[in-house]
């Protein structure tokens, strides 16, 4: 076991965080449950005890977990309720996790996706990815296109607070534009992270063997997310507004008010496409997300590979 502190922000880290990210996500580590000891947690993944609370201080930081006082650290939010998945049952608030699993129960997974970050997406993809690696029926193709926003844009959020905590300490103009690029910054790094693990857990199927053919296309818009979207094309759709949050984030070692948005407490809503009734609910909500993700991918998007030209008539 290493004792030093050098791997507390390098990828032992992220290492131990993807893996508590996903026990969480696929209820090893139930609601309301305990985690494992820092001290155990760091003899299990052979790293420092530093390393074990960084990882420790990004989940509590992002809402996933809480310390108690001589209890240890308890989950207080699991993306997934239940590991029991019943896709036939009609859900008026929904979860992610479910809506993935029944995504890569099709033969054919088509998925289009708007959010401000891949964070979430990256944890229940993973979920999918190991289940099948352990011998789970695979998909016949995976198509993912998903949208971000801009690293060039503006963002509102996250964004410093002008108060200093509960005092009538007001930070300076100088002070607020530090912070607030030290805040973008840190979602930009959050970002990436997530996104090339997810690209490189879908494209890894494919090397391995496991899914015949897999493609991953993402694209910038110039658009601030005030919702998450997630469509899984011809099936159902799951949307949530994102609810913009007080909230203290950790950046190195100061601890900054801002305002933020929680995308693991998004409240999404299902709404599945009746094909045999058009004007079904259901089916007009798909078909107008389905038709507004694609226009803007199609006209918005950003660093997409270029599009071939139409071959000349002869």
């Amino acid at each position: 076991m290493s004792t030093g502190h050098g791997d507390a922000r390098g990828k032992e880290f992220e290492r131990v965080l993807d893996a508590l990210r996903t026990r969480i996500a696929d209820g090893t580590y139930a609601l309301k449950s305990r985690l494992p000891t820092q001290r155990n947690l760091a003899a299990e993944f052979k790293v420092s005890r530093a390393t074990v609370q960084r990882a420790l201080e990004e989940l509590i930081i992002d809402g996933w977990v809480m310390p108690r006082q001589g209890s240890g650290t308890t989950v207080i939010h699991s993306p997934i309720h239940s590991r029991i998945q019943q896709p036939e049952t009609p859900l008026v608030r929904a979860a992610l996790g479910p809506f993935i699993a029944r995504a890569f129960a099709q033969p054919v997974v088509r998925l289009d996706v708007f959010t401000l970050t891949s964070e979430s997406l990256d944890t229940h993809i993973r979920v999918q990815a190991e289940r099948i690696r352990l011998g789970g029926a695979p998909p016949e193709s995976i198509q993912l296109r998903m949208l971000l926003p801009s690293e060039s844009l503006a963002l509102p959020y996250p964004r410093a607070t002008e108060m200093v905590g509960d005092t009538d300490v007001r930070r300076t103009p100088d002070e607020l534009d530090r912070l607030q690029g030290q805040l973008q910054e840190r979602l930009h790094t959050i970002t990436r992270r997530h996104t090339e693990s997810l690209r490189e857990t879908l494209i890894d199927l494919m090397t391995q063997g496991k899914v015949p053919l897999v493609e991953v296309q993402i694209g910038h818009v110039r658009l601030t997310p005030a919702s998450k979207l997630y469509l899984s094309r011809g099936a159902e759709v799951l949307f949530g507004p994102y609810e913009v949050v007080k909230r203290p984030i950790l950046l190195g070692k100061e601890t900054v008010d801002a305002l933020d948005v929680l995308g693991l407490e998004s409240k999404l809503t299902r709404h599945v496409n009746d094909e045999g009734d058009p004007n079904a609910p259901g089916s007009m909500f798909m078909e107008s997300m389905q038709s507004w993700f694609d226009s803007c991918w199609d006209l918005l998007a950003e660093g997409l590979p270029e599009r071939p030209e139409p071959p000349l008539n002869p």
